[in-house]
């Protein structure tokens, strides 16, 4: 019998080791897994690379990991924000290293990842600072850039729904990330609001289906913050 479920977001998340690569699903707080960082943040790993869309709000979630010293590089489109001081004192210290993607180059290469697509051809970027020693091809004309894929060993995402399969709905704007980051990591573990028995959830409306997620944590009274 397939059941993907986990009892906690601490033994989901438990052999997550030093030197992981890590997405984690999020448009700023909107569907960002917080229950699964928190656990993660307990569980302390060290020399983490994050994927993230961006590096934190306030002190909670995505920033209280990297306060906590856990992550040696952020991989991101929005590490600046009015509210991101601590990955702003971090980078000033020297403390954290930042690839900085652009969002649409950021999403393509995860969806890459997920799709099996070696590197793929851009006009984004070309001629700034953030493609720099890329290779670059002229095509009907127009200039791109060589993008490769972006792969991670966990993917930590939010759901609004799921099944013991891992069958996942999401809720508004906490869709974002989580479906192809989902598809882009050799374990995905997925922290939902509500878990439904097999057929609870309509077929047409399944957004991630089972196949993509690894792991499954009941969280019910997860913290909402904006339309998450």
């Amino acid at each position: 019998m397939i059941n993907k479920l986990y009892p906690s977001s601490q033994d989901a998340i438990a052999d997550i080791a030093d030197g992981s690569v890590i997405m984690i699903g999020g448009f700023g707080p909107a569907g960002q897994p917080v229950e699964l960082i928190d656990a993660l943040i307990e569980h302390a790993p060290k020399h983490l690379t994050l994927i993230s869309n961006n590096a934190g709000n306030g002190d909670f979630g995505l920033a209280a990991l990297l306060k906590a010293g856990c992550v040696d590089k952020m991989i991101c489109s929005f590490p600046r924000q009015s509210d991101s001081w601590v990955f702003d004192q971090l980078y000033r210290d020297k403390r954290i290293e930042l690839e900085l993607v652009p969002q649409g180059n950021l999403v393509a290469r995860i969806q890459a990842a997920g799709a099996g697509i070696g590197a793929f051809f851009t006009p984004t970027g070309f001629g700034t600072a953030l493609t720099e020693g890329k290779e670059t091809r002229v095509i009907n004309g127009k200039p791109y850039v060589l993008e490769y894929p972006l792969f991670a060993d966990y993917a930590l995402i939010k759901s609004h729904c799921a099944d013991r399969w891992g069958n996942l709905t999401f809720n508004k704007a906490g869709r974002n990330f989580g479906p192809i980051m989902a598809s882009a990591a050799k374990c995905t573990i997925a922290q939902t609001t509500q878990l439904v028995p097999l057929g609870g959830i309509n077929p047409e409306h399944v957004i991630t289906p089972g196949i993509y997620v690894t792991r499954v944590v009941h969280t019910p009274h997860a913290q909402t913050r904006l339309s998450a």
